[in-house]
C-alpha cells in the first residue's frame, strides 16, 4: 500500500540556494534562458519567485549534453552553490547532476528570458498563459496578492467574517441595463452586478463581514480602466454612527494593505520601481465643493452634474497632493438621484446621499456609504424612485424584521493594483481579463 506523506515546511528556492553558499543544493524549476559560452554556459533556472543562475561546464553532464538544454525545459539541478557578485542574488549554481523533467515541443512564442518582452497588449493577453511566466508579470499578481491578503489579515483584525455571496442572483443590486442575464432553469437570472443586498444580509447576522469575489458588469465599455470582469474587495459594518466610520475603517485598512504589501514584496516593487504611497490621513472634500474648486483653481467647468469625470478625477487628486501631499482623496455628499436607491440621503439635505468614492492617483477605486436601515425608508425610496417593490421583497426583509445602522463599500482590486504599479491599463492588472471582445484564454 502507498502512503502519501504530508509535505514538509516549504522554504522559499531562492533563499535555500543563498542560505546554501559553500555547499550543495538540489532544486526544481524551469530554464529561463540559456547563454553559451565557448566551453559552459549559463543556465538560468526561473523558481517559484526568482531566477537562479547556474553553469553547465563540459559538452555533457551525465546523458544530458550541454547542447540539448534549451529555454522552457524544466529540470531537477544538483550543484555546487559558490559566490558571484555579478549573478542575481550573488550566487550560482556549478552544476554536477541534471535531469529532465518536462521539454518543450516548439519554440517560445515571445522572448521571456529578456528583461522586457515588450509587447503589445493584443500580443500579450492570448499568451498569458505563457507571458505569465515572465518574472515581470509575475511581480505585478504577486503584489496584487498581497494586497487581498493584507486586506483579508486587517478585516480579520477588526473583528470581520469572512464571507462568500452567490453570484448568480434574482436581481441586480445596482439597477440599470448593464447586467449579464441567464436561462435558470426556464427563469431569469443574473451574473451578481455586486455582492451588496447579500452583505447587508449578512451584516444583519454577523456584524462586520468582508468578501474578495468576483463582480460582474455587461457595459459596453472599451477602455484603459473597465472590465467586464473584476475582483472586489467589499466589506459592510452594522452598528456605525455615519459614513465616517466606514471611511475611517477604509484609511486603516489601506495603511495596514500598503505596509503588508511593502514588507511580503520587496523584491517585486523594487522589480517594478513602484512607488508604495505613506498614508497618514486622507483628506475629505464634499462633491459639490470638488466642483467649485476645479472651476475656480484650473477653470474645469463640467456639464456633469451627478458624477466626476476622469479629468475630474485627475484634477481632484492633483490638488489633494498639492494642498495635503495625499495621493488619496474621499469625495462625499453625492447627488443622490445618481446614488443606489439603498443609499441614505442626508437629513440636512435629501438631495445628497451620504455615499462617498476614494479616489487614488487620478481613478476612482472606491465607491461606499451608509446603507437605508430603516424599513419605511427604504419602501419610501423604492416607491419614489418607481421600482417595483415586490421584486426587492427578499431585500427589504432586512429592513422589515429590524437592522441596525450599517454601511459598507466596494473595492476594485485591478483597479487598485494598476494605480499602485504606474500600469497603463487595466488589463495588465487582470490575469485572464474579460472585457467586450476576451473571452479566451
Amino acid at each position: 500500500m502507498e502512503m502519501i506523506h504530508e509535505a514538509g515546511q516549504y522554504v522559499d528556492t531562492v533563499k535555500r540556494v543563498c542560505d546554501a553558499v559553500g555547499g550543495e543544493v538540489t532544486f526544481r524549476g524551469t530554464v529561463h534562458r540559456v547563454r553559451d559560452m565557448s566551453d559552459f554556459s549559463f543556465v538560468v533556472m526561473r523558481v517559484e519567485r526568482g531566477l537562479i543562475q547556474c553553469t553547465f561546464q563540459g559538452d555533457a553532464i551525465g546523458d544530458i549534453k550541454r547542447s540539448d538544454v534549451r529555454d522552457a525545459m524544466v529540470l531537477e539541478v544538483t550543484g555546487a552553490v559558490r559566490e558571484e557578485p555579478r549573478a542575481e542574488h550573488g550566487v550560482e549554481v556549478v552544476l554536477s547532476a541534471v535531469k529532465v523533467l518536462g521539454k518543450p515541443y516548439d519554440q517560445l512564442p515571445v522572448p521571456i528570458g529578456k528583461k522586457y518582452m515588450g509587447l503589445s497588449l493584443d500580443v500579450d493577453l492570448p499568451l498569458r498563459p505563457i507571458t505569465l511566466r515572465h518574472p515581470r508579470k509575475q511581480a505585478i499578481f504577486r503584489v496584487q496578492g498581497a494586497i487581498a491578503d493584507g486586506f483579508a489579515q486587517y478585516m480579520q483584525s477588526q473583528g470581520f467574517t469572512h464571507i462568500h455571496t452567490p453570484k448568480i442572483v434574482v436581481a441586480g443590486a445596482e439597477g440599470g441595463a448593464n447586467l449579464f442575464k441567464l436561462d435558470y432553469f426556464g427563469h431569469p437570472a443574473y451574473l451578481a452586478q455586486s455582492p451588496q443586498f447579500h452583505k447587508q444580509y449578512l451584516a444583519g447576522a454577523f456584524g462586520r463581514v468582508y468578501e474578495i469575489g468576483s463582480v460582474y458588469r455587461a457595459e459596453r465599455h472599451n477602455t484603459s480602466r473597465h472590465l467586464n470582469e473584476y475582483m472586489g474587495l467589499d466589506f459592510e459594518m452594522a452598528y456605525i454612527d455615519s459614513m465616517y466610520d466606514v471611511m475611517a475603517m477604509e484609511t486603516g485598512m489601506l495603511k495596514s494593505v500598503m505596509n503588508y504589501v511593502k514588507e511580503h514584496c520587496p523584491e517585486e516593487l523594487a522589480l517594478l520601481k513602484a512607488d508604495v504611497p505613506e498614508i497618514k490621513e486622507i483628506p475629505t472634500i464634499r462633491f459639490h465643493e470638488a466642483k467649485k474648486i476645479m472651476e475656480e483653481k484650473y477653470g474645469h467647468k463640467s456639464k456633469n452634474r451627478y458624477d466626476l469625470n476622469p479629468d475630474e478625477e485627475v484634477l481632484l487628486c492633483q490638488w489633494a497632493k498639492e494642498e495635503y501631499g495625499s495621493e488619496f482623496v474621499f469625495v462625499t455628499h453625492f447627488p443622490s438621484a445618481k446614488r443606489p436607491f439603498y443609499a441614505m440621503d442626508d437629513r440636512d439635505d435629501p438631495k445628497l446621499a451620504l455615499s462617498f468614492d476614494l479616489l487614488f492617483r487620478g481613478l476612482e477605486i472606491t465607491t461606499g456609504g451608509q446603507r437605508i436601515h430603516d424599513y419605511q425608508e427604504q419602501m419610501d425610496k423604492l416607491a419614489a424612485r418607481k421600482m417595483n417593490a415586490e421584486l426587492f421583497e427578499s431585500f427589504t426583509m432586512l429592513h422589515k424584521y429590524g437592522m441596525p445602522p450599517h454601511g459598507g463599500l466596494g473595492i476594485g482590486l485591478e483597479r487598485l493594483t494598476m494605480q499602485l504599479l504606474g500600469l497603463n491599463n487595466i488589463r495588465e492588472a487582470s490575469m485572464f481579463p474579460r472585457d467586450m471582445n476576451r473571452l479566451e484564454p
